[in-house]
Parts: structure tokens; sequence; C-alpha cells
């Protein structure tokens, strides 16, 4: 059986039990710049890993749940979204099921011609990951277990879009006046 996985193109949105693969990611974005008039001249990534403690306990693994098809249509309007405000390329994967200590759950790739809008436009969307994606942290602990909270917001609440762009482009969220 002929390996084609290095003929396949990387989706830029996807939602894997699979291993991430950054590199991958940054290429895509990179890739999908090649085709505009100015190439990037930044990309900046986000790799969000399984950390070893939270709320004072001793981390040992964590364990995702999504459903997958509702993921990456989340993953999409995010992205039509970042289009609204950014002049970047975005590409965003997330795993899913049992992961270890220093894993990553979580990769984002942004391209721009400017550093500014890749900074604000990554930090926006992880914000809005986890505002509206349906994936669900289930964090295993010395002594215990709990789910973390997930995807709580309306996708349609402005005031929860708004919140993350101001936290992406650090406006303070103190109303004017």
């Amino acid at each position: 059986m002929s390996d084609n996985s290095a003929f396949m193109p990387t989706p830029p949105y996807a939602v894997t039990t699979a291993p991430l693969d950054l590199d991958a990611l940054v290429r895509t974005v990179g890739d999908e710049a090649a085709a505009d008039p100015v190439g990037p001249g930044a990309v900046i990534t986000f790799v969000g890993v399984v950390r070893n403690a939270n709320a004072g306990r001793r981390v040992l693994r964590l364990e995702y749940e999504g459903y997958e098809p509702l993921a990456v249509r989340a993953f999409e309007r995010i992205g039509r979204e970042v289009d609204d405000r950014w002049k970047v390329r975005l590409a965003v994967h997330h795993r899913l099921g049992t992961l270890e200590i220093g894993e990553a759950s979580v990769i984002i790739a942004v391209a721009s011609p400017h550093r500014a809008d890749a900074f604000a436009a990554c930090r926006y969307v992880i914000e809005r990951i986890k505002q509206i994606v349906p994936i669900w942290k289930h964090e295993f602990f010395e002594g215990g277990d709990v789910w973390i909270e997930g995807a709580t917001a309306d996708a349609d609440d402005e005031q929860a879009r708004e919140a993350a762009f101001r936290l992406a482009t650090g406006e303070s969220l103190a109303p004017a006046g």
C-alpha cells in the first residue's frame, strides 16, 4: 500500500486524534500566502500544550472530546471573522482524545504582510476557540478529575466577539467615557 500523505495538502482547519504538525500548518499558510501579491512578512504560531499543573493540582493528563464537523464549522466561522478584520492567512488544528503532559492540543498559524496583524489575529483566534468551538476538556489530576468549562458563548454574540477582539488588540474592555 502506498503512502499518499506526502501528496495530500494540509487542510487549514482540522480536528484530529493524531499528533499535531506545526511545520505542516506553517507551510499551509505560507503556501497560500504565496498567491498574494505581497507575501508574508510574518508567520505567527501558537501552540497550546498540556501543562503539568492547574488550580494548584498536579495534572496527569487531559482528554478532549468534541464533535468534529461542528468544530470545523466553528473554525471556518472564526476564519471568516478574521478575514473581516485583518489581511492574513489562517490555519487551525485541534486535537481530540487523551493527551499527555507537554503534548500539543491546539495549533494556530497566521501569515500576514505585517506582524501586528498576524499577532492580533492569532490572539483573536484562540480567544474565539475558547468561546465557541464545541470541544471540551476533561482534566485528570492527582486525586480526581474535573471537566473544564468549554465553549459557552453564542457564536452570534457580538459582545463576545468584541471582547475577543479587544483582547487581541490590547484595547481596554472598560467602557469609553
